[in-house]
């Protein structure tokens, strides 16, 4: 691979501790999980590069695991400061955690960094839903009203973990990209539009070619009655 073609985004990982950031990034990175994985202190690094083949671009992902504990956030602005992606998680069985993403952790992004920053929340430990405390429909309404994208995620069975990266992704490469479910109205109408459009023109074209099919037919109808017509004539 062509490291001159390869696009570098940087991505930060955020919330409370033990909400699974690093079972994440291990889930996605090295598709590894640890049950028993030892508490971020102060950051850790990892990356990956993907290749999104709607817009025939690759990606490294610099991805940094950030330390939910409160002793170290003045240290965590560091890594988020100057990020284009910043990933929000929360343990959907501890409802404090999504409080904390609500009061604090999506405050001090957008007061800290880039304006165009693309902001994802991650609803996390999905395979524990019999004991979940978040409602899962007032999170998504949440992340749709700051302009978030929202998965929930399972870094124990990967539920959602490459869904969560390559959306993240394609938002990097392109601003207007949205699920369906994440779009607003107009979009929706303008993307039902373009498949309107677009199924018209595969009407008009598949109509032109039985146009030029039947045509072709006739032609040569015509032509073999003229042959026929030409070798009776004496």
């Amino acid at each position: 691979m062509n490291e001159e073609n390869i696009i570098n985004c940087k991505i930060v990982l955020l919330g409370e501790t033990s909400v699974g950031k690093t079972s994440i990034i291990s889930r996605y990175v090295h598709n590894t999980f640890d049950p028993n994985s030892l508490t971020t202190t102060g950051a850790s690094y990892a990356y990956k590069i993907i290749y999104l083949e709607q817009y025939n671009k690759s990606i490294k992902f610099e991805i940094w695991d950030t330390a939910g504990q409160e002793r170290y956030r003045a240290l965590t602005k560091i890594f988020y400061k100057n990020a284009s992606i910043a990933i929000l998680c929360y343990d959907i069985t501890k409802l404090d955690t999504f409080y904390e993403i609500k009061n604090y952790w999506f405050n001090q992004v957008k007061d800290n960094s880039p304006n165009d920053i693309i902001i994802a929340i991650a609803a996390n430990k999905s395979d524990l839903y019999e004991i979940e405390q978040v409602n899962e429909e007032e999170a998504r309404n949440y992340a749709k009203n700051v302009g978030a994208i929202f998965f929930t995620t399972s870094a124990m069975n990967s539920s959602g973990i490459e869904e969560l990266f390559k959306a993240v992704g394609s938002k990097f490469i392109d601003p207007n990209f949205c699920y369906e479910d994440d779009c607003d109205d107009d979009k929706k109408v303008n993307n039902q539009n373009n498949n309107n459009e677009n199924n018209d023109n595969n009407s008009q074209n598949e109509n032109d070619n039985n146009y030029n099919n039947n045509f072709k037919l006739s032609n040569d109808k015509n032509i073999n009655l003229k042959k026929k017509k030409k070798c009776c004539n004496i």
